[in-house]
């Protein structure tokens, strides 16, 4: 059983979701790391609220996995926004010693110069759109959803002062994964948001850039080996689609198979 960690694995969703039985936001992954021999959680966050409020969801969520389980520790696998929602938990909410690593995909850890730029447009722009955003998440489930707050913390300098206040934490394990598209046509839903990313700041997934997504030990970029490329939904199988993808030197027939390297690594690793 070549993903049966030592500690059980708590995956974190990114914004615009929520967990669900019915549509889960990680696709075939989950399965496919449970056939392996992995024990899955979930952060069980909303959708659209504050970092800060969904760190607090999910260290109540930890607290009673380890209750659960009996074990000491949990590794964290987050996508996007969830993988700064861990890092707040793990460094603002003195959850350090309860977590053995965290692998980032696609998290916007240094922010985004197109946020900055979209921020300089009318802010009643940005607040009526804030306004139904919030609304549709009532609907879905979130207790507190904020979008105006959640949109302009990825600004550059935002994202620089929440790095200052969450820095690592010893005897945490930090990693990172990016991943590109090969151009607006491999995902027509992120075809706007990658163009206007490229345009402003270059090769990205549809929302974020490899030089964001940095943080830790970063592994390296996941990419299309077909013209299609890899989008930021494509990331977490979200539609579960074969895309074959290159990663390192290696062909995979699937992003499964990205995921399956990542806990068996961190099964190697004692984790």
């Amino acid at each position: 059983m070549t993903c049966s960690t030592r500690y059980p694995i708590l995956l974190l969703h990114g914004a615009g979701f929520r967990d669900s039985e019915r549509f889960c936001y990680w696709g075939r992954i989950p399965k496919a790391l449970k056939e392996r021999g992995a024990v899955i959680y979930y952060g069980n966050q909303d959708a659209r609220s504050s970092v800060e409020y969904n760190a607090a969801v999910v260290k109540a969520n930890l607290e009673r996995i380890l209750d659960e389980t009996g074990c000491e520790k949990v590794n964290i696998i987050a996508h996007s926004k969830g993988g700064l929602e861990a890092r707040y938990m793990i460094s603002s909410l003195g959850c350090a010693a309860q977590v053995a690593s965290l692998t980032t995909v696609a998290t916007p850890h240094r922010g985004s110069e197109t946020v900055d730029q979209l921020c300089r447009l009318p802010d009643s722009a940005f607040k009526i759109t804030a306004f139904f955003a919030d609304r549709f998440s009532l609907l879905l489930g979130d207790e507190e959803p904020d979008f105006y707050t959640v949109g302009r913390a990825f600004g550059t300098e935002n994202m620089a002062a929440f790095n200052e206040q969450n820095p690592d934490a010893p005897g945490v394990y930090y990693q990172s994964y990016a991943g590109v598209m090969q151009g607006p046509s491999s995902d027509v839903i992120v075809s706007l948001p990658n163009l206007l990313v490229e345009r402003i700041e270059g090769e990205n997934d549809g929302l974020v850039t490899p030089s964001s997504a940095m943080w830790g030990n970063f592994r390296g970029i996941v990419r299309g080996a077909t013209g299609q490329g890899i989008s930021h939904a494509d990331e977490v199988d979200m539609r579960r689609r074969n895309i074959p993808c290159v990663f390192g030197d290696e062909t995979l027939s699937d992003i499964r198979q990205v995921y399956i390297g990542i806990v068996e690594e961190l099964k190697q690793m004692g984790f």
